[in-house]
């Protein structure tokens, strides 16, 4: 018998995309959507939930720009009654920790009255590598409004597999997973781990909030990104992450990735090689 296909919502996102391939390499069918496929999910745009949902039995969703944004609640509350309507049975939603936002909307799933599994997730290592940190590092120098807070950083690999257990597995239905790697780090020693690594300095330097922001705001950052980061950098990573959790070990039975091996990863992978990155621009 034909599987329904399982919904991929964020097909682009850093774990939509490794969720997407993982799901395919075993077998399973897809429906990967973004605001630029056909047809397009947007989360401003309700009108174009239903259809895309319909026919799916599960789904993966992610939300951008993040949880934490106020408008996270509603539009989720929204998914929810759109998805129960036209039988979806399945949501594994990925969230963030220690964010008020985030646990409101995880609540409204967990009330939704379909199966359900969180993926609570602390800082992606792939910020460093796939995200608003590459341009500093291939400069030589991460700039940002963190002192000494510890974060233990999570390989999106890991968020995916985890993600693909809760899909395809019913024992792991209406579970949480707070994922975490296996050590907690500052920015300062994550960039002397890459340092180390790459055999080149990767300076890190402070800067106070206000200033970061203003720097956002002159390079014509979106208000929504502007006030995210913010609330990230003042409220979020004040320590309350710093903790390891075990997810990834309770979900796969094996210990997340370290943060050494991620970074030997994207060095194999080249891409805090600026050369290579030039030629491939």
């Amino acid at each position: 018998m034909k599987h329904s296909p399982i919904l991929i919502i964020g097909k682009n996102g850093k774990t939509g995309s490794r969720v997407n391939t993982r799901l395919q390499t075993l077998g399973y069918d897809t429906r990967q959507v973004s605001r630029s496929t056909t047809p397009s999910f947007d989360w401003e745009k309700p009108q174009t939930w239903r259809s895309v949902i319909d026919g799916c039995a599960s789904a993966y969703v992610t939300y951008q720009p993040d949880l934490a944004v106020p408008h996270a609640e509603p539009a989720i509350r929204e998914f929810v009654r759109i998805a129960r309507e036209v039988g979806l049975k399945h949501i594994v939603l990925l969230s963030g920790r220690g964010e008020a936002g985030a646990q409101r909307v995880e609540e409204v799933l967990k009330s939704s009255g379909i199966s359900w599994n969180i993926v609570r997730a602390s800082w992606f290592c792939q910020n460093f590598s796939e995200s608003f940190m590459l341009e500093d590092i291939l400069a030589g120098e991460l700039v940002l409004p963190a002192e000494g807070t510890l974060e233990p950083f999570i390989d999106a690999d890991d968020i995916a597999d985890v993600a693909v257990a809760a899909l395809t597995d019913p024992s792991h239905r209406n579970k949480l997973f707070e994922v975490t790697g296996p050590r907690a780090l500052t920015f300062a020693q994550c960039m002397r781990e890459i340092s180390e690594a790459l055999g080149r300095p990767v300076k890190y330097s402070t800067v106070p909030i206000d200033v970061y922001i203003d720097t956002l705001r002159e390079q014509g950052v979106p208000e929504t990104m502007q006030w995210l980061l913010r609330e990230l950098f003042t409220v979020v990573f004040d320590g309350r992450n710093s903790q390891v959790m075990f997810g990834v070990e309770e979900a796969l039975g094996r210990p997340a990735t370290d943060f050494k091996a991620y970074v030997q990863k994207s060095i194999e992978s080249g891409v805090w090689d600026a050369e290579m990155q030039r030629k491939s621009a």
